[in-house]
C-alpha cells in the first residue's frame, strides 16, 4: 500500500513550523511537504501575495517542482481557505481533503473592513502589538508556555507588508460555499472547541455541507489545536489518512 503524500498549507500570521508535531510524526511514513505560503517565513526576497488565487498556483507549482501527481492536503484557517481555492483550481490532484479551524464563506462588508483596517495597523504599527493582542485567543490561555511562545514568534518574524498584503487578498476571496457541495473526496473537518475565530458552529455547517465528512471537536484548544492538542490531532490525522492510503 502507497502512502499518499502529505501537503501542509500554514494559516495567518504563521509560517511552515506552524505544522512541526505533524511534519515529526508523519515524515516518517510519507512524503510531507509543507511550504511557507507567498512573503511567509524566511524566503528572499519577498514575493508578496497580490490576489488570493496567487496562493493555490504556487501551492500547485510546489507540486508540480516534487514530482506529486496527487495528495492529502491539509490547511488551518487561512490555509484551509487556500486548500479550498486548490481544490477549486486543480480537484483532479487532491485525494483527501483536511479543513482545519477554517470556513468558507466569503468576508462580509464590514469583515472586508476588518482586513483592510488590520492591514493597513500591521503596515503602521508592525506586528507586535497585534502579536500580543491575539495571541490567547491563536492558543488557549492555558497552552503550554513553549506553545506560546512559537505562536508568538511566528506571528512577531511575519513581514507586516507580507501580512497585509495577504489580508487584503483574504478579504477579496470567493465564496466556497456551493464547492463544498461538491466535493467528491473525503474530508475531515477539524476545530478547536473553544476557536473563536472560527467557532464549532462553522466546522458543524462544513460537515453538513460535504458531502464525505469526518467532523472531531478538540477540547481545551483554541485556533491552533495542531500545537495545542498535537497527540490527539495526530491521532486522528493518522487514522484518515490510513483510510486514504487504503482507498487508493
Amino acid at each position: 500500500m502507497t502512502a499518499i503524500p502529505l501537503v501542509l498549507v500554514h494559516g495567518h500570521p504563521f509560517d511552515h513550523t506552524m505544522w512541526r508535531p505533524q511534519i515529526e510524526a508523519f515524515s516518517a511514513s510519507r512524503r510531507v511537504l509543507a511550504p511557507d505560503l507567498r512573503g511567509y517565513g524566511p524566503a528572499r526576497p519577498p514575493a508578496e501575495v497580490d490576489r488570493f488565487e496567487r496562493f493555490a498556483r504556487d501551492i500547485e507549482a510546489l507540486l508540480d517542482e516534487h514530482g506529486v501527481p496527487e495528495c492529502v492536503l491539509a490547511g488551518l484557517s487561512m490555509g484551509g481557505q487556500v486548500v479550498m481555492d486548490c481544490y477549486r483550481l486543480f480537484p483532479e490532484r487532491i485525494r483527501a481533503l483536511v479543513l482545519a479551524d477554517t470556513f468558507p464563506a466569503a468576508e462580509t462588508p464590514e469583515g472586508v473592513r476588518a482586513r483592510h483596517a488590520t492591514a493597513d495597523r500591521l503596515e503602521r504599527e508592525g506586528m507586535r502589538g497585534y502579536a500580543d493582542e491575539v495571541l490567547e485567543k491563536m492558543v488557549a490561555p492555558s497552552a503550554a508556555p513553549e506553545i506560546k511562545a512559537h505562536v508568538h514568534g511566528m506571528m512577531t518574524a511575519t513581514r507586516p507588508a507580507s501580512a497585509a498584503a495577504a489580508l487584503r487578498a483574504r478579504a477579496a476571496r470567493p465564496d466556497y460555499r456551493e464547492l463544498l457541495t461538491r466535493v467528491a473526496v473525503p474530508v475531515l473537518v477539524l476545530v478547536g472547541a473553544d476557536d473563536t475565530y472560527t467557532p464549532v458552529a462553522d466546522a458543524e455547517a462544513m460537515h453538513a455541507a460535504l458531502p464525505q465528512s469526518r467532523l472531531h471537536v478538540f477540547e481545551g484548544a483554541a485556533h491552533l489545536p495542531n500545537l495545542e492538542r498535537a497527540a490527539e490531532f495526530n491521532a486522528v490525522l493518522g487514522e484518515f489518512l490510513a483510510k486514504a492510503d487504503a482507498r487508493s
